[in-house]
């Protein structure tokens, strides 16, 4: 047996990094697990989310942008540009570059604030041990106080398209094309799909999407999807709901997908490329010994109640290997609360108000409730919209699709929801989530002086627009 910690925790994803560090803080002896290597076989912290999920995606997303806006958005501006051309492998690279950096920046986290790094597999054994494997195949158990796992998710695979990793790829594959694929197929319409969709859209593949839901963008408000799908197929991705991919067949570079349209008629299509994203589900394998304490609910999640403790005592889960949103501040969140609840404090979290974002461009952001789950409740409601195109800030950068939706209760006029598809959406609507976490109401958001001009007057004027006080729109007629 080696030394005891106060705190081990299994997993250096969001969650799991953030809570080590908040425990450190709080003076607790702790150690972080992480069974991760990069591309030289170093242990490295950070995660799907750093390495192969949030951060490089998103740093593709701004590289395939800012080359799409040189190549055909810049002559509104007055700007001409000629032989615009893009390096792949190049873009990759700094993808890779700002990964390393931010993986870093945990370690250096970690030792700043005496976090013990344990690289390795990490599995839970009875009485909060802790069993490590590391790379070299050495075993060594670890005794603590409390454990927080933290062990994340991975992607979900389909048997009538198995990924090979070289036409037929993952999320994480999508990210280390070295050349543009011509035919690009996507199944899944979700978050991960029209990201990387976009990527690749944006510099040059004929992109189609194959969803099998009949609507689009499901969780999110209805009013904001039907835009958002509007504004996505003019850039050109080839969106399909209601196609159930039934088989795939890799020929020589290439694949054929077989699937069922809308009509439940037969379709193939030809893709360089395919990539499958149709969710992801929580990491639990060989993470519990049979004896851990630890139970799974129905859907392979580890049980948790509210405050993130499992049925073992001293075992605490949070992030995606847990119920609720697969998002990486989700889980950060969780990792501060069950850190400072160890410490003694009596940290609870508002899970009412997390916000969610898909970063196409314009972006789709929300927080709070759609209009369909207000309906369905039969709260009486009231809602203010204030588009894009009329705002000065948004006219004069030429990013005016989109608009801002806000819903709040029709009797108190408290805050319900906040929707926006459009530019700089995963900040505004944070502004949103900051009003609501105060209970503020719509009233109270259209009484605050912002700035002039700019993209947050959209959400002052759709709170306005709530009683149809908007000034720089017509206003609707309340019901």
């Amino acid at each position: 047996m080696s030394d005891k910690f106060d705190v081990i925790v299994v997993g250096s994803g969001p969650a799991g990094y953030v809570a080590a560090i908040r425990a450190a803080q709080l003076g607790l002896k702790t150690a972080c697990v992480e069974k991760w290597r990069n591309k030289d076989g170093q242990g490295v912290n950070g995660g799907t989310c750093l390495n192969v999920g949030c951060i490089p995606s998103k740093a593709l997303l701004d590289s395939s942008y800012k080359y799409h806006e040189a190549k055909d958005d810049l002559t509104v501006h007055g700007i001409s540009t000629s032989d615009v051309k893009i390096d792949i492998p190049a873009m990759v690279a700094r993808k890779d570059k700002i990964i390393n950096q931010l993986t870093g920046g945990v370690a250096a986290l970690f030792k700043a604030n005496g976090v013990t790094s344990l690289f390795g597999t990490g599995k839970l054994l009875a009485n909060r041990k802790v069993e490590v494997t590391d790379f070299e195949g050495k075993t060594t158990v670890y005794e603590a106080d409390n454990v927080i796992l933290a062990s994340g998710s991975s992607p979900i695979n389909i048997p009538v398209a198995p990924v090979d990793n070289k036409i037929i790829v993952n999320s994480t594959g999508a990210l280390e094309f070295t050349d543009v694929p011509k035919r690009l197929g996507v199944i899944g319409a979700g978050v991960i799909g029209l990201e990387l969709g976009s990527v690749w859209n944006r510099v040059g593949s004929q992109v189609v999407v194959l969803e099998a839901l009949d609507s689009f963008l499901a969780i999110m408000d209805q009013q904001i999807a039907k835009e958002a799908r509007k504004i996505l197929t003019k850039q050109g991705l080839d969106i399909r709901t209601s196609c159930r991919v039934t088989g795939s067949e890799v020929k020589g570079e290439e694949v054929v997908v077989t699937f069922l349209d809308k009509d439940g008629n037969e379709q193939k299509e030809t893709f360089d490329k395919l990539i499958v994203c149709v969710g992801r589900r929580p990491f639990t394998e060989d993470l519990l010994a049979a004896d851990s304490g630890v139970n799974l609910d129905e859907r392979g999640f580890i049980y948790v109640n509210d405050l993130c403790s499992t049925n073992a005592p001293g075992v605490w889960a949070v992030g995606d290997v847990v119920r609720g949103p697969m998002l990486a501040h989700k889980g950060s969140e969780e990792g501060v609360m069950v850190a400072e609840r160890i410490a003694g404090q009596k940290t609870v979290m508002n899970y009412d108000i997390i916000p969610n974002v898909i970063y196409t461009h314009p972006e789709v952001a929300a927080v709070g409730k759609t209009e369909e789950q207000i309906k369905a409740s039969g709260e009486a409601y009231n809602v203010g919209t204030f588009p894009f195109s009329v705002n000065g800030r948004a006219m004069a950068a030429n990013e005016t699709q989109g608009l801002v939706k806000i819903i709040a209760h029709a009797e108190t006029d408290r805050i319900l929801g906040a929707h926006i598809v459009g530019p700089n959406a995963a900040d505004l609507v944070q502004q949103v989530a900051i009003a609501m976490e105060f209970g503020s109401s719509a009233e109270d958001l259209g009484m605050i002086i912002f700035g002039h001009p700019t993209l947050s007057e959209a959400v002052k004027e759709a709170a306005l627009g709530v009683h149809g006080h908007a000034i720089h729109a017509v206003n609707k007629k309340k019901r």
